[in-house]
């Protein structure tokens, strides 16, 4: 990071700074990553953070960020495997909390990757990083803004789901 701000992006081609801005992005949301699959991170923030207080923003948040194409290419890409799928959820009432736990880790380490990489991105910029910080805003808002939406999402239908057997 330091070699990066002292060189400045000017000695940079567009392609070397949408292959930094990839590998800083990568390297910040794999920390989380790692910590996530190591300890219970989703702990960290309170359960008022999970909870979904309007539902209607969401929903809205979700069709016009286009969020559902991001959930097909997941699933096409990464998990449409049911192998992959099984890990989270096995279709049972038990393994819909662990599903419920899983979204909340998925949700904590985007979450605060997104955070993370935001405030990177803050001191990029202040050094006149312009091409490199839109970039790397690209790049988080997919690959960290749209995972926290979709945790979201997987959760308030969860609770749609879990109400009904409630009422079975």
């Amino acid at each position: 990071m330091k070699t990066l701000v002292v060189s400045g992006s000017s000695e940079y081609t567009v392609g070397e700074q949408f292959l930094l801005a990839f590998l800083l992005s990568m390297f910040i949301t794999g920390v989380f990553a790692i910590v996530g699959f190591a300890w219970p991170t989703s702990q960290i923030f309170p359960r008022s953070f999970y909870t979904l207080k309007n539902p209607g923003i969401l929903k809205k948040a979700y069709r016009i960020l286009g969020v559902d194409l991001f959930r097909k290419a997941l699933l096409i890409f990464f998990w449409g495997r049911k192998k992959n799928r099984k890990k989270y959820f096995d279709g049972t009432r038990k393994g819909l909390q662990n599903f419920i736990h899983q979204s909340k880790q998925s949700e904590f380490g985007h979450f605060a990757s997104f955070v993370s990489i935001a405030l990177v991105s803050f001191l990029l910029l202040a050094k006149g990083m312009f091409l490199l910080v839109a970039f790397l805003t690209l790049i988080n808002v997919i690959g960290n803004f749209y995972p926290v939406i979709l945790q979201r999402y997987h959760r308030l239908r969860i609770d749609k789901v879990q109400s009904r057997l409630a009422t079975d």
